[in-house]
């Protein structure tokens, strides 16, 4: 198959950056991308894992890469938010879009979630290239945070650059497509949630009402 001359839609723009520096550029967008700096480190694994499926780059050496660096970007960003902390992030947060509002909103959002979130913080954009720093602000301990910030890496490099590599030039094409059903996909997801909730309830409340019952039993015959 030969390699493509154009990488299609969104991605087209990276092209430059990673035909000149190829696997750096992937090292170095996700890198610099996981710890607060604004970068296309996902839009440029997606580029090179198409790459990699035209010939261009080995898919292996493009997932290798990309999860060292996500790890290793968001390791800097967790030591920035321990010691930096909030000083550093209200002094220069706005120049990563990083504002006070959005940070307390991220520091509620880490303590309801926990290590939850850290596991999924590389699928969320916003929360992705903030991860590590919001981590370290609220003193997750860092043996934690590397464990789970390396599952969700491993799972966030495994999924875009296989996609991305099986499917190649038509992933754009594909997710087009998928966005004509989105919103199907939204109903059908809180429809499921609502059905979840509404037996998760009634289970509750029949469990209620056997305990109640058998109370009366026993109070009747103490």
């Amino acid at each position: 198959m030969p390699p493509p001359a154009d990488l299609p839609g969104f991605l087209h723009g990276v092209a430059p950056i990673l035909d000149r520096w190829g696997y750096l550029a992937v090292a170095g967008m996700i890198g610099v991308e996981s710890f607060g700096i604004p970068a296309p480190g996902q839009t440029i694994m997606v580029a090179a894992a198409i790459y990699a499926g035209a010939g261009r780059l080995n898919i292996v050496g493009v997932a290798a890469i990309a999860f060292v660096a996500a790890v290793m970007g968001d390791n800097v960003g967790y030591w920035i938010g321990v010691r930096g902390g909030r000083k550093v992030a209200h002094k220069y947060g706005k120049y990563v879009f990083l504002t006070p509002e959005r940070l307390e909103r991220a520091e509620r959002f880490f303590a309801r979630r926990g290590s939850r979130i850290v596991l999924v913080a590389r699928f969320i954009d916003g929360i992705r290239q903030f991860n590590g720093v919001i981590a370290g602000i609220t003193a997750m301990p860092w043996r934690t945070f590397l464990l789970f910030n390396a599952i969700g890496a491993f799972l966030w490099v495994g999924w875009w650059t296989t996609i991305a590599y099986i499917f190649g030039t038509h992933l754009v094409e594909i997710i087009d497509h998928a966005h004509r059903y989105k919103w199907w996909a939204i109903v059908a997801v809180v429809g499921a949630v609502g059905v979840y909730a509404w037996l998760h309830i009634r289970h509750i409340r029949r469990r209620r009402a056997r305990g109640a019952a058998q109370s009366d039993v026993i109070d009747s015959r103490s």
